[in-house]
């Protein structure tokens, strides 16, 4: 007998029992179910929330992986300085920066999917259903937009927090209005704000080195890992220029939270997404417009002398407008974040929208807001809220012209083919 076979008969022999479900969550996660559709008509079809949830998965394990070699790459950059000649195979892709990685970032993923499925399946046993595959992804996000050197028993806390109050609490899976994974981070950031703000969170052994030295050690270095957002809110954008290049903000040879830095793979990412059709071109394309158009307005109040190079918001507001793009966790909340078929806009017209004030406001935040200058993960949850208010006005203003379209029309008898001419308007 096989093995499917036979966990499918302790299936069927415990079937009711209280540990039910979380067997047979371990049973449908190996195995497809035996059950089949025996009478009625029904439509079979090939993606069910499982396998979208690996589809975004798939989109993310690169990032992951390249997420592992960039933690071992800032520590030893920021010890020996960043080499001068770079070279990704010599530099980057080494076994002494994927160490590092296995170390610090494998950790934060263990914990991550270990305590949110943990809660996922007391709420299946307390509630009698089945577990819901809505955490594989989650599970996933959350490692990848936290700090290197954020505390395990920290991020367990705000697992279990945005599991139970980010989603159990409104049903489960499908009935959240928030992002599970932006909740976990609001709570760890207005928590415990030190971990997730400043210079020393970025780079493995940062914060460490810097207590260590604070007591009085003197055989320790100093170790900055000031992110490209952190040296434009000190209106430092020279110190940037020098350290950073336009090709390490793209590809992501830069501190920053652990998933978040590379637009490079963003890109890849959000394609791949958008041709298995998994993700909403329409929110992703607003999203960027959004952003730009934010851009382009600090620009032009810079060119017009508005403000001057000794204001607080010149260094974020001279940038660029295109480089935002590039740099924080825009790319990442956009193309992962932004597009949860859950949280977001339903609509067409509403994820224009809703895609457009994201990047709108993220930009916003991030000028305005020193002390926390990556704001799109704040601008997304805002937009979590208003979601169902800009769907409902879309629909109201479809209902009301197609009523405006049923008064125009003029229903005629069948027999009746002459007086075809007199119809005013196309019926609903």
């Amino acid at each position: 007998m096989s093995i499917k076979s036979t966990l499918h008969e302790l299936k069927m022999k415990y079937q009711g029992q209280k540990m039910a479900p979380a067997f047979n969550a371990f049973h449908t996660f190996l195995f497809a179910p035996n059950e089949t559709t025996h009478s009625g008509s029904h439509v079979r079809g090939a993606d069910d929330l499982k396998r979208t949830m690996n589809t975004v998965i798939m989109a993310l394990v690169p990032i992951l992986v390249f997420s592992m070699f960039n933690a071992g790459y800032q520590y030893y950059s920021a010890l020996n300085g960043f080499p001068e000649n770079f070279s990704v195979l010599e530099h980057f892709i080494t076994w002494d920066n994927f160490w590092i990685g296995i170390i610090k970032v494998l950790p934060l993923v263990v914990v991550s999917y270990g305590i949110g499925l943990l809660v996922e399946f007391i709420f299946a046993v307390i509630k009698g259903h089945e577990v819901e595959e809505g955490y594989l992804v989650t599970g996933m996000l959350v490692p990848l937009i936290v700090p290197v050197d954020t505390p395990l028993w920290m991020l367990a806390v705000a697992v279990v927090f945005g599991v139970v109050i980010g989603k159990e609490v409104f049903g489960g899976t499908g009935m959240n209005i928030l992002n599970p994974a932006l909740t976990i981070r609001a709570f760890l950031f207005f928590a415990y704000p030190t971990w997730m703000s400043g210079d020393k969170v970025w780079v493995y052994e940062a914060r460490e080195r810097s207590e260590q030295i604070l007591a009085g050690a003197d055989n320790v270095d100093a170790i900055s890992g000031e992110t490209i957002l952190g040296y434009l809110a000190q209106n430092n954008e020279a110190a940037m220029s020098a350290k950073y290049s336009i090709s390490d903000m793209f590809f992501g040879f830069v501190p920053g939270s652990v998933g978040e830095t590379s637009a490079f793979l963003c890109l890849l990412g959000g394609s791949f997404l958008i041709f298995s059709k998994i993700a909403s071109w329409r929110i992703m394309v607003s999203a960027v417009i959004g952003a730009l158009v934010m851009g382009l307005i600090f620009n032009q109040v810079v060119e017009l002398g508005w403000i001057g190079e000794t204001n607080k918001f010149y260094g974020l507001m001279s940038f660029d407008f295109w480089k935002h793009l590039i740099v924080g966790g825009l790319a990442f909340g956009i193309v992962y974040m932004a597009t949860d078929p859950v949280t977001g806009s339903q609509t067409n017209k509403g994820k224009w929208i809703y895609g457009f004030f994201i990047g709108f406001i993220a930009i916003m935040i991030r000028v305005f807001n020193p002390a926390y200058p990556e704001g799109v993960f704040l601008a997304i949850l805002l937009m979590n809220v208003f979601a169902p208010t800009i769907d409902h006005y879309v629909i109201q203003g479809n209902v009301k012209q197609r009523m405006k379209r049923l008064k125009n029309a003029v229903v005629l008898p069948r027999d009746s083919e002459s007086a075809a001419k007199e119809l005013k308007a196309e019926t609903v």
